[in-house]
């Protein structure tokens, strides 16, 4: 794989192009999330949607290592698919991880991935005909997770932790 500005910027564009099938994916993992935690979350529209994968292919390094695994999963296929499932997995993880950015929506998004692989098709369709690689559902799962993460509607996004420190504080409310 040559990762050039230019393939960069094909990937970002695939990515922007497949919010047709990310955004249901996206929006249903977020149902599922809100659910099983009973919690409202808002739902994600492509405006939204495209806005943050500009945002994150606007920052470069983030960029270089997103079109890379997005460009990897792309091509990954592996004869009887069940010895590639965990370099599938693993570049899925990461990827989801990538988009989201740091911690703690890093983690969070690890861990939404295999949610959403989870409501994601074992074989989906290869737009061209036939059948995608073994790495495009996991690719797939890996946007959703990724960016919604990233993006707002979680009410605990919302408003300030009750854990930052005020640097000029003398004391924290409550401190003996």
């Amino acid at each position: 794989m040559h990762l050039t500005p230019e393939r960069v910027r094909r990937e970002r564009d695939w990515v922007r192009e497949r919010a047709d099938v990310i955004l249901p994916l996206l929006n249903e993992t977020r149902e599922r999330l809100s659910e099983e935690f009973d919690v409202p979350v808002a739902t994600v529209d492509e405006a939204a949607y495209r806005g943050e994968v500009d945002a994150v292919f606007a920052d470069g390094d983030r960029a270089v290592n997103a079109a890379a695994l997005i460009g990897l999963l792309r091509d990954l296929d592996v004869q009887g698919d069940y010895p590639g499932f965990v370099v599938d997995e693993l570049l899925g993880r990461e990827l989801a991880a990538i988009i989201a950015g740091e911690q703690p929506l890093r983690l969070l998004a690890e861990s939404t991935f295999h949610y959403a692989d989870v409501a994601t098709d074992d074989d989906p369709p290869d737009p061209a005909g036939g059948n995608a690689s073994a790495g495009q559902d996991d690719l797939d799962a890996a946007l959703a997770a990724g960016f919604q993460t990233r993006l707002p509607g979680w009410p605990w996004r919302e408003s300030p932790s009750p854990f930052a420190v005020d640097p000029d504080a003398d004391s924290l409310p409550g401190d003996f």
